[in-house]
């Protein structure tokens, strides 16, 4: 029944001392529906009597009729109340002391809200038990949840803060408005540290997860709990096991100077982020020893991290339906990276190429990739060249001021120096002065490799290198039905390495694989045989749209006709690598991704979780900003904590209280307050809340008081001169 059809079902029978004042005696009679009487009194009449004990006005029922006696106000304040409680049983809702209780007490504040539509908001059902919001600040504190993304829940024991935050997260994840929960409480409890308590690390931990994981069997079916935390849909730990998302030390990061290990790294430090370009190191959290585990993927790359390090993956599925990717932890991976046949995860790549610092070069790029790929500069001769192509010798030949290429057999050429007439001082060669400065003077095909300047340089000029490369050692290579890869090959090992960084850090995927040269069969030379006498490295080479791998018109127009495939990088293997001090950082970039070895992107913010910070009133200031700051894009962040009931160590300042002095400005960030008015147990708490607080007034009154005796007696004091 609504609020209109109880006024229309309403009789008021008026006395006659009606038109007096306020203060006279009037008398209203509601009529029930005579099936919603029963649940209205209910069992044993406990609602009617808890209804007499909150209102002033009398109450009796006879039938279907309920009489009120009483003043105008207190008459119209239970005509109301009955009114809510009537379209509460009309809404098919159980009425118990506690519904009454919270009804009066909303009715009574004076707030435009009603009880009714306040206490039937359905979050979840379960076996027939509905969780809800009791009273109108939980309802506040809900809807808060659903308009914020950050919202701390403050209040003393028994409000519901924590229970409510489980039951809006247990609804998100079941809605897929996220795609895990994550559950975490600082671990310091009455002045107890988890190092003295016995048992194992679990048997340490739980107790003070317990009341988190009481809520969630309340909330699910309690057999597949496990399963949803073994996959780590659902994470409950502690706050300061949930931050170690890490790396070993001496894992290297890029930077804009290039690697650097990470724990080098300092807040204002900058990383490659998955732009390519530089991105602010803006937090640097210790992690002390970890278990490490190797992430190898498919192309041979790898690294090392924690267990619950954090990774960006996709699914074949989420690649076919344009779902962003994942966000799982290494361990959640483990034993799961096939599907059928194919590797279940897939690694994003760098979106662009890395955008190192230009650098001035003493040579063309190209020609350099030119020189190193079918170049002679063993220091023995004049340098020289050898290529079939006409049109790589007149490229070298144009790119190269001061030189011109003497043709001397079929393939060979001299790079000889342009003399001018009447020439007196001999100069040197600008190959040779150029090789010598960047250190290439005298190597051989076996030693060859790309200098620094070229490497860590703008992405032209690391194209121009690679083009220069491949254009000469490299080529397309064309499968029936397939599409087309890059091949190279070089003998140095060096160079292999280089190629392998130019590649990368433009965005490509290289393949390596090796030819030993034992037992290979020779290669042929004017008609005779010519043994292998160094190792060869194959590359296999996938580069991203629009950077094309080569200039020279022959090979260009092969690769462009068989079209090139996407580059992807997959998860090959998760090895467990011992343990190791390591470290996490947090990084400015949006998507929170950066770059570690082997140019593998990965991260360490938590994307698409609903996080739930009990107990917040044990945490630090800092670990406070450091569990806001791991906030990540689709996530929602509720912390609960009860400021009077602090158990720091004796100087150090609650987290709770630093957030509620330092954010409440901040859009998108909600500060909820919930009093003994809203603590949904035994009755007896919310008088213990309320008897707490009237004594501790009292004491600091009297504490002020005191303080205020002393200092007037401290003035009228005689001074001594």
């Amino acid at each position: 029944m609504t609020s209109q059809d109880s006024s229309d079902s309403r009789q008021v029978l008026r006395s006659a001392a009606d038109s007096g004042p306020a203060a006279r005696t009037v008398r209203s009679s509601i009529e029930l529906p005579p099936d919603s009487v029963f649940p209205f009194l209910g069992s044993a009449d406990r609602n009617l009597r808890q209804l007499e004990q909150r209102l002033d006005a009398d109450i009796h029922v006879r039938g279907n009729a309920v009489t009120l006696t009483g003043t105008a106000p207190e008459v119209a304040l239970a005509e109301r109340v009955i009114e809510q409680l009537a379209a509460l049983v009309a809404r098919g809702q159980e009425i118990n002391p506690e519904t009454v209780r919270h009804t009066v007490s909303m009715l009574t504040d004076g707030g435009s809200d009603s009880p009714a539509e306040v206490l039937s908001l359905d979050i979840l059902s379960r076996r027939g038990k509905t969780i809800r919001p009791k009273t109108l600040n939980q309802k506040r504190y809900v809807d808060a949840i659903d308009a914020n993304t950050i919202v701390f829940g403050i209040g003393p024991a028994g409000t519901g803060k924590t229970y409510l935050a489980m039951a809006k997260a247990v609804q998100a994840l079941q809605t897929k408005q996220v795609t895990r929960i994550i559950l975490t409480r600082p671990a310091v409890e009455a002045g107890e540290r988890l190092g003295f308590l016995p048992g194992t690390l679990n048997e340490k931990i739980d107790p003070y997860l317990r009341p988190l994981y009481d809520a969630l069997h309340d909330m699910m079916d309690p057999e597949a709990i496990p399963k949803l935390m073994q996959a780590g849909v659902i994470e409950v730990a502690p706050l300061a096991y949930m931050r170690g998302r890490a790396q070993p030390l001496s894992t290297k990061v890029l930077t804009p100077s290039g690697f650097r290990p990470i724990g080098e790294l300092s807040i204002g430090d900058f990383v490659i982020g998955s732009d390519g370009k530089p991105t602010e190191v803006l937090g640097v959290y210790p992690q002390g020893f970890k278990d490490i585990a190797r992430v190898t993927t498919q192309d041979g790359s790898s690294t090392l991290c924690s267990m619950d390090h954090l990774w960006s993956v996709y699914t074949r599925s989420d690649r076919r339906h344009g779902k962003p990717p994942r966000v799982l932890e290494t361990k959640e991976m483990i034993g799961n990276l096939r599907a059928a046949h194919y590797h279940r995860y897939e690694l994003p790549l760098l979106s662009d190429p890395v955008q190192f610092a230009s650098q001035p070069v003493p040579m063309d790029p190209y020609a350099l990739g030119l020189l190193l790929g079918d170049g002679c500069v063993a220091g023995q001769a004049t340098p020289s060249f050898a290529t079939r192509d006409p049109e790589l010798a007149d490229a070298l030949e144009a790119a190269i001021p001061g030189v011109r290429l003497r043709k001397t057999s079929e393939i060979d050429h001299v790079i000889n120096r342009v003399r001018t007439p009447d020439e007196v001082i001999t100069l040197e060669n600008p190959v040779t002065r150029a090789m010598r400065a960047l250190g290439l003077w005298g190597t051989k095909s076996n030693t060859k490799f790309i200098p620094e300047v070229y490497l860590f340089n703008s992405a032209n000029v690391r194209h121009a290198v690679l083009q220069g490369l491949l254009d000469t050692d490299g080529g397309p290579v064309t499968q029936r039905g397939r599409t087309c890869r890059v091949q190279y090959t070089t003998v140095s090992p060096r160079l292999r390495d280089d190629v392998t960084f130019l590649v990368q850090s433009l965005g490509g995927v290289v393949y390596v694989r090796t030819r030993a040269a034992a037992g290979r069969k020779p290669g042929l030379a004017q008609g005779r045989d010519v043994p292998h006498r160094s190792d060869a490295f194959v590359l296999d080479i996938r580069l991203p749209a629009g950077l094309a791998p080569f200039r020279l018109a022959r090979k260009a127009t092969t690769y462009a006709a068989a079209g090139a495939k996407t580059p992807r990088r997959y998860i090959e293997s998760i090895e467990p690598a011992g343990t190791e001090e390591a470290v996490c950082i947090r990084v400015a970039a949006a998507d929170s991704l950066y770059v570690t070895e082997d140019f593998l992107l990965t991260h360490n913010t938590i994307n698409d979780a609903f996080i739930i910070l009990d107990e917040a009133q044990n945490t630090t200031a800092e670990q406070m900003k450091m569990f806001l700051t791991r906030l990540g894009f689709g996530s929602k962040i509720v912390v609960t904590g009860d400021v009077t009931q602090v158990d720091l160590p004796s100087g150090a300042r609650s987290g709770l209280r630093a957030a509620a002095e330092i954010l409440t400005d901040i859009d998108d960030i909600h500060f909820s307050e919930l009093t003994s008015a809203d603590v949904v147990r035994h009755r007896l708490v919310s008088d213990i809340v309320d008897a707490y607080d009237r004594f501790e007034a009292e004491t600091e009154r009297a504490s002020l008081g005191n303080r205020a005796q002393r200092r007037s007696a401290a003035q009228m004091r005689p001074r001594r001169h």
